[in-house]
């Protein structure tokens, strides 16, 4: 099967030209060097995906109202800077230059042997909600007696559980029965089936860019081929309905990724108008959609009233698969997850388990069962205090240490998704191992290292600690300062 470009057309480019700020440059510049320096934001910004196929020269010349020597001309200077490639009698598509690449383990956690000297901004996982977590572990160990006479098996998990997450589906607007419930050993468990079941080695799976990393790392090991789309608006992140259309119509993908709620990294959280739309895209090109809803319960800015309903709730058909896990919200120490699925699903995902893990850790399922219905509603409020007043504080040292920085505060989620004023996501990361804080580049959430001008920022720190954690950036900065884009200004954009 060819592999699948999308193709921009000369409207489409000329509306994200006129969007972009340029990086700052001394006296105006040529219109070439504009349109390349345009292109090349919005290639490393991951508005314009890699490997999308760029208009011919002429057929953009003519819609951007240019000469084509001065396209021709910037499409030259992109090509010698790595952000386009080009073949004869193929056309020309965007790339990025080699080397973008962050440190290998910058999203895993530091040991804790190391946690007094270095600031662990890679990871964004909560701290236990105590004393809840110590008083369901007492309360599981007094269950644990009656599941202990057999062998510790439970394929589909243990009945407690699933009757727990089924409940919380339908508290949420879900409606849902145990049978519909797949308990595995954390989120990536559940994704690692949904995937073996779902896609063979070859097929497209379209992706939001930015994503998971995790995920998106795990689709390319299994040999899918991700077709990114990208996210509308990077201020105010929301789903890009005509791009999604485009690609579904145009790659035929066998999978949709997606993460509706409060979104990793940028937590954005769709709206359920957005939600049907692409519901009824995904229907049209026979697509299946796989929702990532690991960060559904953190919305520490929204109110529980305000939240739209789950994407499955808006089609019962059997082409939505869920995705959810008790690691955001309860604790990532209990490795727990679970998969939403038609009945015949979840049975056939059982069977196919057993040439991997057999079955979750029965202690984990019942402390986790406890957690869900007996101590929710305390639980949610304890992280979503943390982690609104660790927003507030990282914002304010972020706007006084690094003023140039921008980002937008969330309705909710793990994170904050911060442009760097043109600094390198991988030169930080570098630097940062000297500074004593590990950083996740930008880059490490996109296709081919898209949004290496972007730093996902947890909002795990704790409010006392923001200050030198941003300081730490801060030298960071300073050390990776010589990989700086040009502070931005107001050079007029190219637009049709």
């Amino acid at each position: 099967m060819a592999e699948w470009h999308s193709t921009v057309t000369p409207p489409a480019l000329g509306r994200l030209l006129a969007s972009t700020r340029l990086p700052q440059a001394p006296g105006r510049r040529p219109a070439y060097r504009t349109l390349a320096d345009q292109v090349r934001a919005l290639v490393a910004e991951g508005r314009l995906a890699v490997g999308a196929r760029m208009p011919a020269e002429r057929e953009l010349a003519a819609g951007l109202g240019l000469s084509r020597t001065t396209v021709a001309t910037a499409y030259e200077a992109l090509r010698a800077e790595g952000y386009l490639r080009s073949r004869r009698g193929a056309g020309s598509w965007t790339a990025l230059p080699e080397g973008t690449s962050p440190p290998g383990d910058a999203l895993h956690p530091v040991p804790p042997d190391q946690g007094d000297r270095v600031v662990d901004l890679g990871v964004a996982a909560l701290p236990a909600p105590q004393p809840y977590l110590g008083q369901a572990a007492a309360a599981a160990l007094e269950l644990l007696p009656a599941y202990a006479a057999g062998h510790g098996n439970y394929p589909t998990g243990v009945p407690l559980l699933r009757e727990a997450v089924a409940r919380r589906y339908t508290e949420r607007g879900l409606p849902t029965t145990p049978d519909q419930v797949l308990i595995t050993t954390g989120a990536m468990g559940a994704l690692h089936l949904a995937q073996r079941a779902l896609l063979a080695r070859g097929d497209r799976v379209a992706v939001e860019a930015p994503s998971y990393a995790h995920t998106l790392q795990s689709l390319q090991l299994g040999g899918a081929r991700l077709v990114p789309v990208p996210m509308a608006d990077p201020e105010r992140p929301r789903w890009d309905l005509d791009e999604w259309q485009r690609v579904l119509r145009g790659a035929a993908p066998r999978l949709a990724y997606t993460i509706p709620d409060f979104h990793n990294p940028t937590g954005a959280l769709i709206d359920e108008e957005q939600r049907r739309a692409l519901l009824a895209h995904a229907r049209a090109a026979g697509t299946v959609l796989l929702v990532d809803e690991t960060p559904a319960e953190l919305g520490w800015a929204t109110p529980e009233a305000d939240l739209p309903r789950p994407v499955a709730a808006l089609d019962r058909s059997a082409r939505v698969v869920t995705v959810g896990s008790a690691a955001k919200l309860l604790w990532g120490g209990l490795r727990i997850g679970w998969l939403r699925a038609a009945p015949t699903l979840v049975r056939q995902l059982a069977a196919d388990r057993a040439f991997s893990d057999i079955g979750t850790p029965v202690l984990d399922q019942l402390i986790a069962a406890v957690l869900l219905t007996d101590h929710l509603p305390e639980v949610r409020a304890h992280q979503h205090a943390r982690l609104a007043e660790s927003a507030r504080a990282l914002a304010a040292e972020l706007h006084r240490q690094l003023p140039g920085w921008r980002f937008t505060m969330p309705p909710g989620g793990l994170a904050l998704w911060v442009a760097t004023d043109g600094l390198s996501g991988s030169a930080l990361a570098r630097a940062g191992e000297r500074t004593g804080v590990r950083l996740a580049a930008g880059s490490r959430f996109g296709v081919d290292g898209a949004f290496e001008h972007h730093l996902r920022i947890p909002l795990t720190v704790p409010a006392g600690a923001a200050e030198d954690a941003v300081g730490r950036l801060a030298a960071a900065a300073e050390l990776a300062g010589t990989d700086r884009w040009p502070a931005l200004d107001d050079t007029p954009p190219l637009a049709v």
